[in-house]
């Protein structure tokens, strides 16, 4: 059997959610989003855990137009978590700016700093900054291309296609303090994109927002026969996982709590994209033991964390916690407990059950 890593990250993603309360009507504020923001990032320090990413986003309903900002404001206020995009919409941004971006962080937070690049499941970026859809999946072969390339070297010779001049021997300043500047692959569960982070050797992360997630389980082992492939050592490979939870007193509590905001969100998106209502039967489903929520009290939350980690042998795992029609005191109690009660038990667990190996 494939050896794990004893140690599994644990950290909040988010994409700083600004969308209206479902029953009144009233909403956050752009500015004081990203202010609670900061809040959260440095609570999450404090109670020991990995990693907070932010997710890249242009549309009213969220405040996370410049993930690398607000992490770098918290970043003077912060020891030791890692702070991430979450992602990146690669495609339609320039490398050069993004590895700048990130790499200004790194210096900032003393080497804290990571990049989630991604194709983007949101689209509202490609006309806000002159790209057609019609080029989605080539832009960001090519732009992945160039920034790993940056990453790699201070001074870049890069021949692109159609979509961007090329770097003729040319520097690329700041340099991170981390060499290379790490970059994850982001996917919602594309074949296409597993495969390509396992060729290029590059840590995955996997977006489980519906179903079991025991279900990317086929496209883990293609993402490692990919890299196994290619020359990586699969046994080295990070993998993380990016899902919707609340962490409440009890299970029905957090429930109660949450869902109408849930539903109304998934309404709103599933207006956009064709999706079946949502139900309470569907969330309810979905925050069973084997379900793609991570919602319930500490205990659950933990089991449900332990048994992700037995299907898919992740070494990182996010918590999305972004609700910002319930009190904001709420959200920063769940990262709290994902520190100090949800961390502590798996890790426990994951101790137990290396040592009976």
């Amino acid at each position: 059997m494939e050896q794990q890593p004893a140690y599994l990250e644990i950290g909040i993603s988010t994409f700083l959610e600004t969308a209206p309360h479902p029953a009144t009507g009233e909403r956050t504020s752009h500015a004081e989003r990203l202010r609670q923001a900061v809040e959260e990032i440095v609570l999450a320090d404090q109670v020991g855990l990995d990693v907070y990413g932010i997710g890249e986003h242009h549309r009213p309903d969220y405040a996370s137009s410049a993930p690398a900002v607000i992490l770098a404001a918290a970043a003077a206020r912060t020891k030791r978590i890692r702070l991430s995009s979450a992602v990146t919409v690669l495609s339609s941004d320039d490398p050069v700016r993004v590895y700048q971006a990130f790499s200004t962080l790194d210096g900032l937070s003393e080497g804290r700093a990571e990049i989630m690049a991604g194709r983007g499941s949101f689209i509202e970026s490609f006309p806000l900054f002159g790209y057609s859809l019609d080029d989605y999946d080539e832009l960001y072969e090519e732009k992945l291309e160039l920034l790993l390339d940056i990453c790699k070297s201070e001074k870049v010779n890069w021949r692109g296609s159609r979509h961007r001049p090329a770097i003729d021997n040319l520097g690329v300043y700041p340099r991170a303090v981390q060499n290379p500047l790490p970059v994850w692959i982001a996917t919602g569960g594309n074949p296409e994109s597993a495969v390509r982070a396992g060729s290029l050797g590059l840590p995955v992360v996997f977006a489980i927002i519906g179903g079991m997630p025991e279900r990317f389980a086929p496209l883990v082992a293609l993402y490692k026969k990919a890299a196994a492939e290619a020359g990586h050592d699969p046994a080295k490979l990070q993998i993380a996982t990016h899902s919707h939870g609340f962490i409440g007193d009890t299970n029905e509590q957090a429930a109660e709590l949450i869902f109408p905001s849930v539903q109304a969100r998934m309404n709103l998106l599933g207006r956009e994209r064709g999706w079946p209502p949502y139900t309470r039967a569907t969330f309810d489903s979905m925050r069973s033991l084997h379900g793609a929520l991570y919602v319930g009290d500490s205990e659950f939350v933990a089991e449900k964390i332990v048994l992700l980690r037995r299907h898919l042998g992740v070494t990182r795992f996010f918590l999305h916690v972004d609700i910002s029609t319930i009190p904001h005191r709420e959200i920063l109690r769940t990262i709290e407990r994902l520190g100090t009660e949800v961390a502590p038990l798996v890790r426990k667990e994951l101790a137990r059950i290396e040592a009976n190996r």
